[in-house]
């Protein structure tokens, strides 16, 4: 909690005095449905999951890890009857305070309420991002969103549990899991062949070729043509003309920084020898890319 804000000598003893440290088995019932939770629960080791019943089925509310509080959602700090049970879903070591302490707490130091109310921004944001994908998302957008903002509890937690927590069925989850594995190995494929073109690219300067084609680029890094264009299109979203183009240009900004070259060649010239055919095609491509023309471009950043 240091970490949020910096806690006071006073504080820390009385967390000493206070904290209980417990340990409980996987599947073990940390708290029931209809019952009231006296505890605010802290994860040392493990993961616990919030869950209702509705309808004789259990519903997965929440799954939460390491370094998370956790605690009666529907009745916080005791208040109320508990609408969720808590379950283990690993072995989870806790750290505990009982609710009458935590709130005589929040009337002595200041930095457990600002503590205590980042973290609660910290859980409702979360919450309602969760809520906003469970409405309105597909199975793959909720797999993503759940992919992206709890990374490593795919592989960890049941599957089971994952689907529930999605409203998704086991068997759709598995399915998107497949699609989204696959998309994660093309895209390591992809990235290979990315960094190989660009090194040869640089390595041989083959935008400088005035009759380079995409077919003749795929033969000499040794790729299928079909291969470079999703290369191209879909992976870096760019044509092979404004892949191309994009070197030359860099390539003439590149020469422009050497106030020899720009002594004693022309714009034209430079253009010429970084592979553009005419004097329109470089005008028209430099404007594009750059969002200026190569003249304002020499006015403005090579004074």
């Amino acid at each position: 909690m240091s970490v949020v804000y910096p806690i006071s000598n006073g504080l820390i003893r009385e967390f000493e005095a206070h904290i209980l440290s417990l340990s409980i088995k996987k599947d073990q019932i940390l708290f029931n449905e209809n019952e009231v939770c006296e505890y605010i629960y802290f994860i040392k080791k493990g993961a616990l999951m919030g869950c209702t019943t509705h309808k004789k089925q259990q519903i997965t509310t929440y799954i939460s890890i390491e370094n998370e509080f956790v605690s009666s959602i529907s009745g916080l700090h005791g208040l109320a009857h508990s609408q969720e049970y808590v379950i283990a879903v690993e072995d989870t070591d806790l750290l505990a305070i009982h609710n009458q302490e935590i709130n005589r707490l929040f009337l002595q130091y200041f930095e457990l309420n600002y503590i205590f109310r980042v973290i609660l921004e910290k859980y409702y944001k979360h919450a309602q991002q969760r809520a906003h994908i469970i409405r309105v998302g597909n199975a793959k957008e909720r797999y993503q969103y759940f992919a992206q903002t709890n990374p490593g509890y795919l592989d960890r937690l049941p599957s089971e549990l994952i689907a529930s927590l999605l409203n998704v069925k086991p068997s759709t989850l598995l399915s998107v899991k497949k699609d989204f594995a696959a998309q994660e190995e093309q895209n390591k494929e992809l990235d290979m062949w990315e960094e190989k073109l660009s090194i040869h690219m640089e390595t041989h300067q083959s935008f400088r070729d005035k009759g380079i084609r995409l077919q003749s680029l795929a033969k000499e890094i040794g790729l299928s043509s079909h291969k470079l264009s999703i290369v191209l299109n879909s992976y870096l979203n760019k044509s092979f003309i404004d892949y191309i183009n994009q070197y030359r240009i860099n390539w003439i900004k590149e020469s422009l920084r050497n106030p020899e070259i720009v002594q004693n060649f022309t714009l034209e010239a430079l253009a010429y020898s970084a592979g553009f055919s005419s004097r329109s095609a470089f005008y028209n491509a430099f404007k594009k890319l750059v969002g200026m023309s190569p003249v304002e471009y020499t006015k403005n950043c090579c004074k």
